[in-house]
């Protein structure tokens, strides 16, 4: 494990889809358009989800305050501090990183590779930091550290992780990596940082608890996580091909006006039809769940937004 401050800048930036992480630079917000969440198990931005089960309070958002290079930020702000966390209590920011995706890492066996993460972060915390990796069963992680020199000031890091060679490791369409920041992790879930163990570890033991501070901030942009001992630039992928990769985990409609038509049916009765709503554009992980808002009616009634996903893997 390596707690650089340097990214390379030599060789290629040419190789597209290295960056496992989807929606690194937090450009995708289909669900809030920047509007904070506050509960646990939210979706700040598309593929991140804050976890907080404290007896804090946080907000969380997509925000314009970035680093050179980027336009966005996630930022966590602590609204409630909890000082004092039990062992089973724990705070922090979440991907899970789709098994299909990460097949070619081979965790699990004897040819695991290693991998580097890397992302700029920003609290007016200073300290050690932790996170970890974990398997879809829970049963193994790989605690890591990273430092916070400067309070208030974009700082870039890189996390060298050598590949895991045991537990199981998921390659289908559920998690197969699953990534956490950590903001606050009680002892249960605290670990010794740089080596795999067969255990449910978050964070390292004695990082740094954001929860603990009352107005405490922390931003995170430009995560990458790709396979080799090298942080490369961060792959900036069109922003249309980020929002359909976004899309294969959510996917949102808004009507753009009222009255607005959303689909064709043919009635074969008084009380029946029978039609086709739409085409998703993107295929999704999993079989969808829908929910929507609004009013949906066969006459000019108004729909205003359909939400369709599998929030996360």
């Amino acid at each position: 494990m390596t707690n650089a401050v340097s990214i390379a800048q030599g060789g290629s930036n040419n190789v597209t889809f290295r960056n496992k992480i989807i929606n690194g630079a937090m450009m995708i917000d289909q669900r809030n358009a920047g509007a904070a969440v506050t509960t646990d198990s939210a979706f700040p931005v598309d593929r991140f989800t804050t976890y907080e089960d404290t007896d804090g309070a946080y907000s969380a958002q997509r925000d314009t305050t970035a680093p050179t290079g980027f336009v966005n930020s996630l930022k966590w702000t602590t609204t409630t501090a909890d000082g004092s966390l039990s062992a089973t209590q724990y705070a922090g920011i979440y991907q899970g990183i789709e098994g299909f995706n990460v097949a070619d890492l081979g965790w699990g066996s004897a040819n695991a590779k290693t991998v580097t993460l890397s992302f700029w972060v920003r609290s007016s915390l200073t300290g050690t930091f932790g996170g970890s990796f974990r398997n879809n069963a829970n049963n193994r992680s790989y605690p890591f550290t990273y430092s916070i020199s400067v309070a208030d000031t974009w700082e870039q890091k890189t996390v060298t992780v050598s590949g895991d060679t045991s537990g199981t490791w998921t390659t289908d369409n559920t998690a197969g990596i699953k990534l956490f920041f950590s903001l606050g992790v009680g002892t249960t879930y605290s670990g010794t940082a740089g080596a795999w163990a067969g255990s449910n570890f978050l964070s390292a033991t004695g990082a740094v608890s954001v929860i603990g501070t009352l107005n405490a901030t922390f931003y995170i942009t430009g995560v990458q996580l790709e396979a080799g001992t090298t942080a490369t630039p961060f792959e900036q992928r069109l922003y249309g091909t980020e929002l359909a990769l976004c899309q294969r985990y959510y996917w949102r409609w808004t009507a753009g006006y009222s009255s607005h038509p959303i689909a064709v049916f043919q009635a074969y009765s008084s009380s029946a039809a029978w039609g086709k709503l739409f085409d998703l554009p993107v295929p999704m992980r999993a079989v969808p769940t829908a929910s929507t808002s609004g009013s949906f009616a066969s006459t000019n009634a108004g729909a205003s937004a359909l939400k369709i996903g599998r929030a996360h893997v």
